[in-house]
């Protein structure tokens, strides 16, 4: 992303945290090799992101899929924050002259404020038998989780936000490793690859010091992660 570019997209995500309000979280990425990280935001406090934190997992998906080769922007997938909100979340691709990804733009939409208002509603029209009767009617505790959308209901893409790449990473590995019943050190050389093999598809090794960080989740070397890299024909 070029100066020029930064400054001008900079300015829109301001000028869209101040138009949309409070309820919408606005961040620009800057997708440079030495970068890869948010260049402003408004409404941070959604995510609880700032400046310098790194990108998401959904949209280094994204781009190891090459979604922007075929799509201008993806709209309407859901986010996590921190909190436990549920975000509608959506990404515009922001390209060179080539067609190449420079930029993220990104909208995260928190509709909680709403949902509040609905319960409280919802708990002055009908009767708490009325309510307590239809699940989806009913309204969270205070404090609570939501309640997650059944598989159906969600779309092929969620979202997770972290403060800083280290954490970012530590997400991407535990939901790759998730369903193996064996410590990640005391995995065998295939169970190894196969993760591996699922880190990539997840754009984990797209982000500075992946290599150095999965070696050490499996006890082994650098140069063995980039062998299996190698032997499964896959680029860090």
């Amino acid at each position: 992303m070029t100066p020029d570019m930064l400054q001008q997209y900079s300015v829109i995500v301001q000028f869209l945290g101040k138009t949309l309000g409070p309820d919408y979280e606005i961040v620009l990425h800057d997708l440079r090799p030495d970068h890869n990280q948010i260049v402003a935001i408004a409404n941070n406090h959604i995510s609880g992101r700032n400046i310098g934190s790194p990108l998401t997992n959904a949209s280094l998906k994204m781009l190891i899929d090459k979604a922007y080769e075929t799509d201008d922007f993806l709209c309407n997938y859901k986010g996590i924050a921190e909190n436990g909100h549920l975000l509608r979340s959506s990404t515009m691709f922001i390209k060179d002259t080539q067609g190449n990804p420079v930029g993220l733009l990104c909208i995260n939409f928190d509709d909680s404020r709403f949902l509040d208002m609905h319960d409280v509603l919802l708990s002055i029209i009908h009767p708490k038998e009325y309510i307590e009767a239809r699940p989806f009617m009913k309204k969270s505790a205070p404090g609570s989780q939501p309640v997650v959308p059944s598989d159906s209901e969600q779309s092929a893409i969620t979202e997770n936000f972290s403060m800083d790449i280290p954490s970012l990473m530590h997400k991407m590995f535990a939901d790759a490793t998730v369903a193996m019943p064996t410590p990640a050190d005391r995995l065998n050389q295939q169970e190894k690859k196969d993760i591996i093999e699922k880190l990539h598809k997840q754009g984990l090794f797209q982000l500075k010091g992946a290599i150095t960080f999965v070696a050490e989740q499996f006890a082994c070397s650098s140069a063995t992660i980039y062998r299996y890299l190698s032997e499964l024909k896959l680029s860090s």
